[in-house]
């Protein structure tokens, strides 16, 4: 599929929002998965809204249904039944083609493990979601690339192998690699599972910038820490969303 007949293959998918400044939106989603012991419901009727602009902390234990979601979200995997909109894009009605697409024109997507590409240099790491996305643009690209690496404070790395880089540092360029086509919102999963207290600091630190230049972060993780940091916070509970507080002053 060529990059801007998919565009076009968007459109009738285009959601009707109430509120235009609507980020994120679920209705009533359920998840469910075939095990040998029977069907296991993984998530049970999730209902929330995040506004565009919001920092929102993802909290729950390991196994209480945080990556499901996430996975919902970002059109990883489909729903069992309910709806859900991100950026006005009703992601059930997307195909397979079209979710890849969107997801990588439209989102940020963090995870735990950095999934870097080995071989290729933290410069051409950042690249290539712009090369996948049709949007590589010569020298403007790298000019880009090495802008989002100054963000996060690696410029001096760009050359290098994921390898020669620490666990943190890969993070970041993890980040760098989110935020490659300019995505309004940016997921993270577990960002900050792997890694030491002062650079798991630093990695929520970069968040908060990204929120005040406009950004939606939707952050998801075990640590309650972060329930004061975030300016939105989710608890998820056996698949169920037990609180939904905007507030960064609840201590859990």
């Amino acid at each position: 599929m060529h990059p801007k007949d998919a565009d076009t293959d968007l459109i009738p998918f285009m959601a009707s929002i109430t509120q235009q400044n609507t980020a994120i939106q679920l209705e009533s989603v359920n998840k469910a998965y075939s095990t040998p012991n029977g069907e296991f419901l993984a998530l049970k009727g999730i209902s929330l809204t995040i506004q565009a602009g919001e920092y929102v902390g993802l909290v729950g234990k390991s196994g209480a249904g945080k990556s499901t979601l996430i996975n919902m979200i970002t059109g990883i995997d489909r729903v069992k039944s309910g709806k859900v909109t991100v950026d006005n894009v009703s992601v059930q009605d997307l195909d397979d083609n079209q979710r890849a697409l969107w997801r990588g024109r439209s989102l940020g997507v963090i995870f735990q493990y950095f999934q870097m590409m080995p071989t290729m240099t933290v410069l051409d790491n950042i690249l290539l979601p712009m090369d996948l996305c049709g949007r590589f643009q010569g020298r403007r690209s790298v000019q880009r690339a090495m802008k989002l690496l100054e963000q996060v404070e690696l410029e001096d790395h760009a050359r290098k192998l994921p390898s020669a880089l620490s666990g943190g540092q890969q993070q970041r360029v993890a980040i760098a690699r989110a935020l490659a086509n300019d995505p309004s919102i940016l997921i993270a999963d577990e960002p900050t599972g792997r890694l030491d207290n002062a650079t798991a600091e630093m990695i929520f630190t970069i968040f908060e910038r990204l929120v005040d230049q406009g950004k939606t972060v939707l952050v998801a993780t075990h640590d309650n820490a972060l329930a004061r940091r975030v300016s939105h916070l989710l608890v998820i509970h056996d698949g169920e969303l037990i609180q939904d507080v905007k507030s960064g002053s609840l201590v859990l």
